[in-house]
């Protein structure tokens, strides 16, 4: 079950990963509450407007980011992104801090974070390849889910409660913080371990993937059942934010409803 981290870089990557996972959602729990409390007077759709500015990047530039995750190095790609996330990081977090922060300034800052994310997300994913063998490919996956999955237990539930200890925007520069473990996993990995591979045309790559899921309808019909699902069933910060403040609770009730999220996935 766990002989990916048998792997010295898997085992780097893996740890990095979960702190760094870990930060980002204290992140993303801050940011919802600093939206819907601070920035607003419980307006909804302020903080809807600020998940499709974030999301809406990775979406509309699959095509150039897959590209660019398959064309370059992916570690070298890695280092520029971490680094972009925790500039964004901090300069929020300072934002926050010195009390300067705007809606408009946010919304800026959630389009950033989708642009860079957008690069971010699948040069992750793909880098895991480059990391262990093909044969424990399929261990390595499952284990970044469960790290993911742990993460998303784990940050919303201890955000919430610092949240209510030390404010929002310290919540920013913890995230930034737990990036230098991501910076320092890729930095100690061995080079000479990572996984050769070939580089095709990213064009025929592309253009190969939109040909092979034409031909299938039942892949036409699992790509659009995700696409609804994700665009009106995963809402859910939406829902558990506003929920926690009908029933009077503060940033840790929002985080405890995050984190129980999680744990129908860990247990799934």
């Amino acid at each position: 079950m766990f002989r990916s981290l048998s792997v010295y870089n898997y085992r780097l990557w893996f740890s990095g990963a979960l702190i760094s996972n870990i930060g980002a959602w204290m992140q993303s729990t801050a940011q919802d509450w600093v939206v819907l409390t601070q920035l607003t007077n419980h307006d909804a759709t302020a903080m809807g407007i600020t998940m499709a500015l974030q999301f809406g990047p990775p979406l509309l530039l699959v095509g150039v980011t897959g590209w660019v995750a398959d064309r370059f190095d992916r570690r070298r790609l890695l280092y520029v992104t971490q680094t972009l996330l925790a500039m964004l990081a901090v300069t929020v977090g300072v934002l926050l801090l010195t009390h300067v922060l705007t809606l408009p300034l946010m919304w800026v800052f959630a389009l950033a974070l989708g642009i860079v994310n957008a690069f971010d997300a699948p040069a992750r994913q793909a880098f895991v390849s480059d990391v262990v063998a093909r044969e424990n490919a399929s261990n390595a996956v499952a284990l970044n889910s469960a790290s993911f999955n742990m993460a998303r237990l784990i940050g919303p539930g201890v955000g919430g409660i610092l949240i209510v200890m030390v404010g929002t925007g310290w919540m920013f520069l913890i995230n930034a913080a737990t990036f230098v473990a991501m910076l320092l996993a890729l930095s100690l990995m061995r080079p000479g371990e990572l996984v050769p591979r070939v580089r095709e045309p990213g064009a025929a790559r592309l253009a190969d993937g939109f040909r092979y899921v034409a031909g299938r309808p039942d892949l036409i019909v699992t790509f659009i059942m995700v696409f609804l699902v994700a665009a009106f069933g995963m809402n859910f910060p939406i829902f558990a934010s506003t929920m926690a403040l009908e029933f009077g609770k503060q940033a840790d009730g929002y985080g405890l409803l995050s984190s129980v999220l999680a744990i129908g996935s860990l247990a799934g």
